[in-house]
């Protein structure tokens, strides 16, 4: 698949990492629990996203999951057994949790650089956001995707609600999130929760072809690409269209454009710089 590979230690078995051809392979790796997040996968998730989001060495990030889920979300079967939560006050769990949604979601929203999540199953919960948190998402066959917050009492985390209606609209959002139904590969799709839905056999190939494609491509510019869409969530028409002058103009500036034009006239492939 490529041709340059390097593996990271995570500091754990439970999540695997490397780097091929410039895209950072993260994958959750605990597939006898579906992938569930843990004590020891999370922390090393929130390091390797922040160490791979800084690398110059990395062009784009994808995550997945080992085995048939890509995340299960929190382990619910440990939730009741957890001490250390139940001797924090009220105050000391929200600022806890929500130093933990701003380093992992958070996080991954922040990277300046393209993110995909290959969904090879489930993703429910916390895991569901984390895959709304990437850039695209694309879905094998037998993917499915669940809130799954209300059937065990909760009501969310991880920025999953501003994530989902911004993707598929309020009054989608808000029936994902109260009736927790599992939805197919081919509804997700429809409604705009994955990009792409591929046949299982298919999904790393083609998730890893298209993170490639964008980790060897014009990085100030993708960066830029993304500081627009953003923008353009929280401002007006004209604000947006400033917000694009200037970027249109930095990203004039660069090599990497200048590289793109020669190889349109030589009718080559370009070869970015990332300068």
């Amino acid at each position: 698949m490529a041709e340059n590979r390097i593996e990271l230690d995570t500091g754990t078995d439970e999540l695997l990492c490397e780097i091929l051809d410039r895209v950072a392979l993260i994958t959750l790796n605990r597939p006898e629990a579906r992938n569930a997040l843990s004590d020891r996968l999370t922390p090393a998730l929130r390091r390797i996203i922040k160490q791979c989001g800084d690398d110059p060495e990395v062009g784009a990030l994808l995550i997945t999951g080992a085995g048939n889920a890509f995340c299960a979300g929190g382990d619910v079967k440990a939730m009741g057994n957890n001490s250390n939560k139940t001797e924090m006050s009220f105050e000391e769990r929200v600022a806890d949790l929500r130093t933990k949604q701003r380093t992992l979601t958070g996080a991954l929203v922040a990277v300046r650089k393209p993110t995909f999540a290959a969904l090879p199953g489930p993703a429910a919960g916390a895991g569901l956001a984390l895959a709304l948190a990437c850039d695209m998402r694309i879905a094998a066959e037998s993917a499915i995707m669940s809130t799954g917050y209300a059937r065990i009492g909760l009501t969310g985390d991880y920025g999953v609600a501003w994530l989902l209606t911004r993707l598929v609209g309020t009054s989608r959002a808000r029936e994902l999130m109260f009736l927790s139904e599992r939805i197919d590969a081919r509804r997700c799709e429809t409604l705009g929760l994955v990009n792409r839905v591929v046949p299982d056999a298919e999904l790393r190939d083609t998730t890893f072809a298209i993170a490639k494609s964008l980790a060897e491509g014009p990085s100030i510019a993708l960066a830029c690409i993304k500081d627009n869409l953003d923008h353009a969530m929280t401002s007006d028409f004209l604000e947006s269209m400033d917000q694009e002058a200037e970027n249109m103009v930095r990203s004039a500036r660069t090599t990497d454009h200048k590289e793109a034009v020669r190889a349109f006239v030589e009718k080559r492939k370009p070869a970015f710089a990332g300068y």
